[in-house]
C-alpha cells in the first residue's frame, strides 16, 4: 500500500456531512477496504444505505501465472461479498470488466449509470483518477486510473443526463443527479472523517481478502498507522481522507453524524 502525506496546513474539523445513500464504486476486490471501508461503516452505523460496484472481479490478482483466472475471480468475488458484510453495504455488483485492462469507454459508462441510476445515491465515493503518481512512492495503478475517470463521468453528465443513454430511461431508470463526489487515494486531500471508532471493521473486512493478504501479520500496524496520518489534520486517532467535489449545492442539509 502506498502511503503519502495528507497533512494540510492548518487543522481542519472533521468532515460531518453524511449521505442518506452512497455508492462505492472501485476497479478491484478489496478496493473498497483498503479505501473508505471505515468511512463506509461509520455511515452505515448513523443510518446511511451504501451499495458496492466493482468494476472488476481481479481475476489478475494472483502471483502465479498457472492459476486459473475464473477459478481466481470466484474466490475473489466470495472474499468481497464477505467483506461487504463486514463492512455493513445492502448489497455488491460486479461489473466483469477485464482485470488490467479496464477502459473508460461507453460500455462501462453505460453499466455505471445504471448502477448510479437504480441505486440512486447522494454521494458517489471512487478513486481520484488525476492521481498517476504518489508524489516519489508509487505509481497508480491504471485500473484505479480508470474506475475513477469512469465513475466521474459516469456521475456527471452521463447519469443525469436524460439524452445518453436513452434504453435505460425507457428501461425505467430516470436520471439521477448524485450530489458529490468522495475521491479516495487521492493527493489532493480536502476533507477528513472521524473512523476512530470504525477502523476494526475496515481491518476486519481486509482480513476476508485471504487470497491478497502475503503478509496478514502486518496488517493490523500498516492500517493503524495509515489511519492515524490521516486522523492528524483533523485532530483524530484514526481518518479517512478524501478529495471532496460537491456537484450540486444542498438545498437541505443530508444527515450529520452527532
Amino acid at each position: 500500500m502506498v502511503q503519502f502525506d495528507a497533512t494540510p496546513l492548518a487543522r481542519a474539523d472533521a468532515h460531518a456531512w453524511r449521505p442518506d445513500r452512497f455508492l462505492v464504486i472501485t476497479a478491484h476486490p478489496d478496493d473498497a477496504e483498503f479505501g473508505p471501508a471505515a468511512t463506509a461503516a461509520r455511515w452505515i452505523d448513523a443510518g446511511s444505505v451504501g451499495h458496492l460496484v466493482c468494476c472488476t472481479s481481479g481475476d489478475q490478482g494472483g502471483e502465479d501465472p498457472t492459476l486459473d483466472p475464473m477459478a481466481l475471480a470466484a474466490t475473489r468475488e466470495a472474499e468481497q461479498r464477505a467483506a461487504a458484510l463486514v463492512v455493513g453495504y445492502a448489497g455488491v455488483t460486479f461489473l466483469h470488466q477485464p482485470d488490467g485492462a479496464l477502459a473508460n469507454d461507453l460500455a462501462l459508462r453505460e453499466q455505471l449509470v445504471r448502477e448510479i441510476r437504480a441505486f440512486r445515491p447522494d454521494a458517489v465515493l471512487t478513486h481520484d483518477p488525476e492521481v498517476l503518481f504518489y508524489g516519489d512512492g508509487g505509481v497508480n495503478h491504471a485500473d484505479h486510473r480508470a474506475a475513477g475517470i469512469a465513475a466521474v463521468d459516469a456521475v456527471f453528465p452521463a447519469a443525469r443526463n436524460p439524452m445518453a443513454f436513452p434504453r435505460l430511461a425507457r428501461e425505467g431508470l430516470a436520471p439521477h443527479r448524485a450530489r458529490r463526489l468522495y475521491l479516495f487515494w487521492s493527493n489532493r486531500p480536502n476533507a477528513w472523517v472521524d473512523v476512530s471508532d470504525t477502523l476494526d471493521r475496515r481491518i476486519d473486512a481486509l482480513r476476508c481478502h485471504v487470497s491478497q493478504m502475503h503478509h496478514p501479520e502486518r496488517l493490523d500496524a500498516r492500517m493503524r498507522e495509515w489511519a492515524a496520518e490521516e486522523g492528524v489534520p483533523i485532530g483524530a486517532r484514526y481518518g479517512e481522507a478524501f478529495r471532496l467535489v460537491v456537484i450540486d449545492a444542498d438545498e437541505v442539509d443530508a444527515p450529520e453524524i452527532v
